[in-house]
């Protein structure tokens, strides 16, 4: 087993059930257009979030880590007409390339993108008295997962679906002492969801084009 195999596999799901249309291809072109780091989810992963946005039924959903909108347009695009996607960026860049992916795909009346550092964002949302969300989201800056998960909790109700990308970190996790602090920011998140009697919740290792990492995927109970 190596990562070419696992890469010629993920290309083999991606060309069965996971294609990309025109418009997630330019999304995918405007990363690497403008710059911006190429860390967004691939195609079967973001058909996977796609399946459990299905699955919960969702007509709301939170997403903290925008990027150039990628995994936004593939979740909104199950969302109802009058369905809605909050997501929350910190990058002005960022936000702006994904407010044109988003608008190319014909998704403007559905995502909202809301510009930001995510700790100062989510407790406004909060604060407002945001209707809690039927799915969340958390792919941004690893140090404050555990952060960002407690504030997804004052933004859910039973049901909600949470689900955070990168929390094995290539086997990395493993080490408590390490000195990368997005790996020491997932053990974090880690061990506060083992300890969240409010949800009921697993971590799935992933492996594929993204090579070996994991999403964790909690229920609010």
């Amino acid at each position: 087993m190596n990562q070419q195999l696992f890469e010629a596999v993920d290309n083999y799901i991606c060309n069965l059930i996971a294609t990309e249309d025109d418009a997630l291809k330019a999304t995918i072109e405007s990363i690497e257009t403008n710059g911006i780091p190429q860390i967004s989810i691939c195609a079967s992963q973001g058909k996977f979030l796609q399946v459990l946005a299905k699955l919960c039924n969702a007509k709301r959903i939170l997403e903290i880590g925008t990027l150039a909108g990628y995994s936004t347009i593939w979740m909104a695009r199950v969302l109802p007409k009058d369905g809605k996607l909050i997501s929350l960026e910190y990058e002005p860049l960022h936000a702006k390339v994904a407010a044109e992916n988003i608008k190319r795909a014909g998704l403007e009346n559905i995502v909202e993108i809301q510009t930001g550092a995510a700790l100062d964002l989510l407790p406004k949302l909060v604060k407002d008295g945001t209707a809690p969300f039927d799915m969340i989201f958390i792919d941004a800056d690893k140090p404050p997962y555990a952060e960002y998960f407690q504030w997804a909790l004052k933004l859910s109700r039973p049901g909600t679906l949470i689900v955070a990308d990168n929390v094995i970190r290539e086997g990395k996790v493993l080490n408590e002492n390490h000195e990368d602090d997005r790996v020491t920011g997932v053990h974090r998140f880690n061990k506060l969801l083992a300890a969240t009697k409010e949800v009921t919740a697993s971590i799935i290792q992933t492996i594929g084009a993204k090579e070996h990492d994991g999403m964790a995927i909690a229920v609010v109970n």
